[in-house]
């Protein structure tokens, strides 16, 4: 199953909430006026693009059915299309992997599904042949290290972990350490997702990007911020704080099959100009896939 079968599924939720109002917003008009773009703005804020999202969109549909001559609501679905995939369009989609190893540093508040995202990463590039190696950089929730060590063991992937309250970023001098030594293709960074004490994350965080730069000054490096899709415009205020805090590359959002708002998606990339790289639109280990703009999109409307 491809990537546009798979996210369409996945999206079954989004799109049935989306076709009883975007759809009615298409269908129920013949023609382009006043009252379509109140409907349609209202649609998409309900889609969860968020309302700075959803009128902008509104905006560049107007001046796009002005410029082109427009003439029927089928014609503006088209071009509100290619202005959603346009938007997405905020930088590379894959992972910069060109160094070996790669660090990819992997944050986000406990509960998104953070441990399960490096779980399914790691299951991914085994696959393609990567040597991997995942580092439980989150030591103050006493699961995380054992979860961890279950998806290295399903992925076939290496571990390195310490003891319960350990130094994260003495876990991750270790892991680096072992990755020269066993050369890793692919180091995965687990960390502490405490948010509600911003300062302290921000000093862990970049205490442990002090030691990826001193021990690895020219690994290509991405921090790859998880977020719960279900969360809607929390998950966008989060996504901003972490932005703040820990400079942020890439995202992945999960749970996309649980939530009949998946234009969240649009808001992340626009609102805060950072790509997404991955969504989530299952349980199954190949559920996490790389992000394509014009298939989500299609798969959407």
């Amino acid at each position: 199953m491809g990537f546009f079968d798979k996210i369409k599924a996945g999206l079954t939720k989004t799109r049935d909430a989306l076709g009883s109002t975007l759809g009615s917003v298409f269908s129920g008009f013949s023609q382009i006026d006043d009252d379509f773009y109140d409907e349609l703005e209202e649609s998409l804020i309900l889609a969860d693009l968020g309302v700075d999202t959803s009128v902008k969109a509104v905006e560049r549909l107007r001046k796009t059915i002005r410029e082109q001559h427009l003439k029927t609501p089928e014609e503006a679905k088209e071009a509100l299309k290619n202005i959603l995939v346009d938007m997405l369009d905020v930088g590379d989609t894959q992972l910069n992997m060109t160094s070996s190893p790669a660090v990819v540093l992997v944050i986000g508040v406990n509960g998104v599904g953070k441990t399960t995202t490096i779980g399914k990463l790691a299951a991914r590039f085994v696959s393609e042949g990567k040597k991997v190696l995942l580092v439980a950089g989150d030591t103050f929730r006493a699961a995380a290290a054992d979860q961890l060590e279950i998806w290295a063991g399903r992925s076939g992937a290496d571990i390195v972990r310490q003891h319960e309250g350990a130094d994260p970023a003495s876990v991750v001098f270790d892991g680096i350490q072992a990755a020269k030594a066993r050369a890793v293709d692919v180091i995965l960074v687990d960390t502490a997702g405490r948010l509600h004490n911003k300062q302290n994350l921000m000093n862990e965080l970049n205490k442990i990007s002090r030691i990826v730069e001193r021990e690895l000054p020219n690994a290509s490096r991405e921090v790859l911020l998880v977020l719960d899709g279900t969360t809607g415009q929390n998950g966008l205020i989060q996504a901003k704080q972490f932005k703040e805090i820990a400079g942020v590359t890439a995202i992945a959002l999960t749970k996309l099959d649980g939530t009949a708002k998946g234009g969240i998606v649009i808001a992340v990339a626009d609102s805060l100009q950072i790509p997404v790289k991955f969504v989530g639109v299952g349980e199954q280990v190949d559920d996490l896939m790389p992000f394509e703009a014009r298939s989500f999109v299609e798969a959407l409307l």
